[in-house]
């Protein structure tokens, strides 16, 4: 297990540095007041306004900094060192006020004290977790009496499908995994292409029913658990983007797949 957190250290270490400058993230346009957060997590979670909020895996921090700019304390984690001094590099550029630290989600019981009203993470970030349990079991620790746990992630049944053709949405990989990370070489990453960098990537992916069950487990409250047939980004080929911002399935498949989902849970 340390040698594939290590793989992706180094992973999200140069993606940092890919990330930085690539208009998928657009860090002008951040520095001049564009918001990173989506009209899903606007919309569900609501006034953050003096709450204190917990980011996790905040990769160099846009979205930590965006509730910061609508009045929450923020404080973000990541495991990447790369990431967290460029997230505190642009907190300190622009004048607001958050908390960066690094760590690996699974260590920060060790490394930061307090609690929360309000611990969040999004899109994207399951994949990297090999013990959802204890994920959960960080997130409980971490929220005060009456805390909320919001996630926003893409749902895991949209990625079974053919990511070349989607002219049938044929299956081509299961639902259901094992122990065992998947291997993935990757070039360039998912917000940025690159001839130049090279990396190897180790993932874990999980069912829908993982994901709920962890966070019960721990003996949070459901507050809901809704699906959308659309998403934050084109993860499948042929993608169209609405009005609204966000990605969706051309023609008959428009609506026929749920592509992302969030929970809402409170201690």
């Amino acid at each position: 297990m340390d040698e594939y957190r290590r793989t992706n250290v180094a992973l999200w270490n140069n993606w940092t540095a890919l990330h930085a400058h690539s208009a998928y993230y657009d860090v002008e346009g951040f520095k001049a007041g564009k918001s990173t957060l989506t009209p899903i997590e606007l919309d569900e979670i609501g006034d953050v306004s003096g709450k204190s909020l917990l980011h996790l895996q905040c990769h160099f921090g846009l979205d930590t900094l965006s509730w910061a700019r609508r009045g929450a304390h923020v404080t973000g984690v990541d495991f990447s060192d790369r990431a967290i001094e460029l997230a505190r590099s642009l907190a300190a550029e622009l004048g607001i006020a958050a908390r960066f630290v690094h760590s690996d989600i699974y260590d920060l019981p060790a490394k930061l004290r307090g609690g929360f009203d309000l611990v969040y993470t999004s899109y994207g970030v399951l994949y990297w977790l090999p013990d959802l349990r204890r994920w959960a079991e960080v997130i409980a620790h971490f929220l005060k009496p009456g805390g909320v746990f919001y996630i926003v992630e893409h749902h895991p049944f949209a990625a079974v499908f053919d990511s070349t053709d989607i002219t049938q949405l044929q299956v081509a990989y299961p639902y259901f995994h094992g122990p065992e990370p998947e291997q993935v070489e990757s070039y360039g990453s998912y917000a940025a292409s690159s001839d130049r960098f090279q990396g190897m990537q180790y993932g874990w992916d999980h069912t829908l029913s993982e994901v709920v069950n962890a966070v019960l487990a721990t003996g949070l409250r459901l507050d809901h658990l809704h699906e959308f047939p659309h998403s934050d980004f084109p993860s499948l080929p042929n993608m169209e983007r609405g009005d609204d911002g966000c990605w969706r399935l051309p023609g008959k498949f428009g609506n026929s797949i749920p592509l992302l989902f969030s929970l809402k849970a409170t201690k």
